[in-house]
């Protein structure tokens, strides 16, 4: 679950942490469809991409803060680097959140 903390409210959305190399390079890859969406923690490089992918997402890079610095939209067989190295990231489905730049989340 997240927790939006600017304003305090509650997001439904699962969330799976995809804290190993593994679950980090499988990603969303080769899927029809997804419920969760995956947290990117251990993070040695931000950028990422939609390769073997069927659907398009939405792309939300984390500070050390939990504070959202910058958001994409890709579609499959995309690639895309952020600015700044991130802490966290999280994948959704397309418009399935309406977060924004300078919203500070916690995952529980």
């Amino acid at each position: 679950m997240i927790l939006k903390k600017t304003p305090q409210n509650t997001l439904k959305i699962k969330i799976a942490y995809a804290n190993t190399f593994y679950k980090r390079f499988k990603g969303l890859m080769l899927k029809k469809d997804f419920d969760e969406g995956p947290i990117f923690t251990n993070l040695k490089d931000s950028s990422i991409h939609t390769i073997f992918m069927r659907f398009e997402i939405d792309v939300y890079f984390f500070d050390e803060n939990k504070v959202i610095y910058e958001k994409t939209s890709l579609k499959p067989w995309k690639f895309y680097r952020p600015k700044k190295q991130a802490k966290f990231i999280l994948e959704t489905k397309k418009d399935k959140l309406k977060l924004k730049i300078g919203d500070c989340l916690d995952f529980i």
